[in-house]
């Protein structure tokens, strides 16, 4: 039996499964965020390992005979966040998450200072990286800095306590900003640019090997036989590509959640800073990934629903299973800003062409279909790095609605393909990692694809009306860079 746990920025999640990967049970554990300033996004890592003790108790709870014969756990988690603890191991401060945007001026401090860094780190830095928050803490808490002797991710956080180990994954660490991506190893020049050093890192391991062994007392308590090992696991979307099965290179997904991912798996390390794609290494050996990256895919159309004061599921009901022909208005979903390919904190959404007739439905229709465009965006952002996919899988809370998926895959003149198995995400992925980890297996063998449970199939004159308003919609982008 093999465990996978996901430390997520809303919740913990795990899932435990047998040796043929079939799902015995799952659990969830709600967590929240501060915001004691605007752009400020933290939480308490206790919280994690409060919500993570408490979803083992419920798969120990619903599956006690099988729980006892755990032999593996994987962690998959929320990238970016900055865990940072003193000689003692103790917590100095919240955790500093990847949502945070306060970091902006030390971003541009460092890619001064450190003119190899986008070399050598394969992106440009962002607020949202770990790297430019230390710099942040050394300015505004420099009591809080002196007194940091590690610096862990937050999944490192929770395996720190499950085993007592400093261990990272090359997919989490990827997100950092210390990784030199092709050589899977820390940098000592960008760890130099802000005032640290290896001693400050974890060690780093890949996703399918073993990181530690969970604590006695833990099996214990959890009524787990032991010993079990704990895999390396992943970043939120490695480990969930793990899940889904983009493993091998040209397999890919479309992640429509709070923000929205265009993940694609490559056999070497392929940067397109100019388009702020990200580039980081897979949780698997010997693979890379690149991501398209947007801010507020389904935080768009929950938008609107406030607006509209209704819910989203009634707003892309009402459109039916497929549009027509593209909406007259357009929207640009910048709500919190955007990355791909803007890189810009400050860039804010609008909408544009609404004239007397725009409606419930015109709007909601721009929103799916602004969406779409920035999917469209970080294709072609992908495509000039020389990365392209056939076809993607679909996944995300977005992708339970059939209207949205035809849309996108008009706009990639892709087709989409939907999963039949329901756990595939982040913890599923990682319990994979952790069976791999327990019986040295292949995780080219063991994170294989799922069946699909169906397929949408982009409309080829949809698809050219489309192209033209994906012309208009640049234009917006531009426009709306302009006033930003």
């Amino acid at each position: 039996m093999f465990i996978g746990i996901d430390i997520g920025t809303s919740s913990v999640k795990a899932v435990l499964i047998d040796e043929r990967q079939a799902v015995l049970a799952t659990a969830s554990e709600a967590l929240g965020v501060d915001r004691p300033h605007p752009g400020h996004s933290e939480q308490d890592p206790q919280a994690w390992w409060q919500a993570t003790l408490a979803v083992l108790a419920a798969l120990a709870s619903a599956q006690p005979a099988a729980m006892r014969d755990v032999a593996g756990i994987g962690l998959s988690g929320q990238q970016h966040g900055a865990v940072l603890l003193d000689a003692d191991h103790a917590v100095l401060r919240p955790a500093i998450l990847w949502n945070d945007t306060r970091s902006e001026a030390e971003c541009a401090a460092l890619e001064a200072e450190c003119p190899e860094l986008r070399a050598i780190f394969g992106n440009i830095m962002m607020p949202g990286f770990t790297a430019p928050k230390l710099r942040w803490v050394e300015t505004h808490e420099p009591e809080i800095f002196a007194r940091t002797r590690l610096v862990l991710l937050p999944k490192d956080y929770v395996r720190l306590l499950l085993t007592g180990e400093a261990v990272s994954d090359m997919s989490d660490a990827a997100g950092t900003g210390w990784l030199d991506i092709a050589a899977r190893d820390w940098s000592d020049a960008v760890l130099a640019a802000t005032h640290l050093d290896r001693s400050h890192m974890p060690r780093l391991v890949e996703g399918s090997a073993i990181s530690g062994l969970l604590r006695p007392a833990l099996a214990d308590r959890f009524s787990i036989a032991g010993p079990v090992v704990v895999a390396g696991g992943g970043g939120d979307n490695a480990a969930s590509a793990c899940g889904i099965g983009a493993v091998r290179p040209g397999s890919a997904f479309v992640s429509l959640g709070t923000s929205g991912v265009l993940f694609a798996s490559t056999d070497r390390f392929a940067p397109n800073t100019a388009s702020a794609v990200h580039a980081f290494c897979h949780a698997v050996p010997d693979t890379w990934h690149q991501m398209g990256v947007i801010l507020s895919a389904t935080d768009s159309l929950e938008w609107l629903a406030r607006l509209l004061r209704s819910d989203a599921a009634s707003l892309t009901a009402e459109l039916g299973p497929r549009v027509a022909q593209p909406s007259r208005a357009l929207f640009a979903p910048y709500l919190a800003g955007e990355r791909t390919p803007h890189n810009m904190a400050g860039l804010r959404a609008g909408f544009a062409g609404l004239g007397h007739e725009a409606d419930r439905a015109s709007l909601t229709q721009a929103v799916l279909e602004g969406v779409a465009f920035a999917f469209r965006d970080c294709q072609e952002a992908l495509i000039d790095a020389g990365t392209g996919f056939d076809r993607a899988w679909a996944v995300g809370g977005g992708a339970r609605s059939p209207v949205w998926l035809s849309i996108i895959a008009s706009v990639l003149r892709r087709p989409l393909d939907l999963p039949a198995q329901a756990e595939s995400g982040g913890a599923f992925g990682a319990a994979r990692l952790a069976l791999c980890a327990a019986r040295h297996a292949d995780p080219l063998e063991i994170c294989t694809p799922p069946d699909i449970a169906g397929t949408f199939e982009p409309d080829p004159a949809l698809a050219d009306a489309y192209d033209r308003a994906y012309d208009r919609y640049r234009m917006l982008a531009d426009g709306l860079k302009q006033l930003a």
